[in-house]
């Protein structure tokens, strides 16, 4: 008998056992392992403080908002879809786990910002990682946010291969929302710098 899902932003996949914890399991700790070691070496300092207990349990409940995709090279629409995303990226793009992992990234931005990021995760990929990077994202109902200070990063694993992009930051806030009728707001200029 199928499982229900749950509405919570950490809800479980749907069909998995109630209280397992779908970013414990064997491919996500292995994708958090990634994202730790990747941004160390990308960046030369730990992405979250040392962890007591579980990192990747550590790094699901920090703070900073963190999220990865795939490289898509695999795929025949070489759309990447997120693989990842921490507590603090599913309550602030309000999806639950089951809906953001799998989700085009392209999704995480409005249509009008997309063309911006796409340009800024190529430079990424170029350079192999980027920090100082500000956005405008929307989240699951259309609200929109300014993503400010963001690290991206290639994602490699253990054995060095490129297995996506990953982003996080700390410092975000929402824009007002348009009043209905109104004209359309104007777009946000992304940027990317050092930092």
């Amino acid at each position: 008998m199928p499982r229900p899902e749950t509405n919570s932003p950490t809800g479980s996949i749907s069909g998995s056992p109630p209280g397992e914890a779908p970013w414990l399991s064997a491919a996500a700790i292995e994708q958090a392992s990634w994202l730790l070691e990747s941004h160390q070496r990308a960046f030369g300092r730990p992405l979250i403080a040392a962890a007591a207990g579980s990192a990747a349990q550590e790094l699901f409940a920090a703070a900073t908002v963190v999220l990865a995709h795939d490289g898509s090279a695999d795929r025949p629409d070489h759309d990447p879809r997120l693989i990842y995303a921490n507590r603090s990226a599913l309550a602030l793009w309000r999806r639950p786990w089951a809906e953001m992992v799998g989700l085009p990234s392209r999704l995480t931005a409005e249509p009008s910002e997309r063309s911006g990021r796409e340009r800024l995760l190529a430079s990424a990929r170029a350079q192999g990682a980027i920090s100082g990077y500000n956005g405008i994202r929307i989240d699951s109902h259309g609200r929109r946010f300014v993503i400010h200070g963001a690290r991206l990063w290639t994602l490699r694993d253990s054995d060095g291969r490129e297995r996506g992009q990953a982003a996080a930051f700390s410092s975000w806030w929402w824009l007002p929302q348009q009043a209905p009728g109104g004209s359309p707001p104007c777009s946000g200029v992304e940027t990317a710098g050092s930092g």
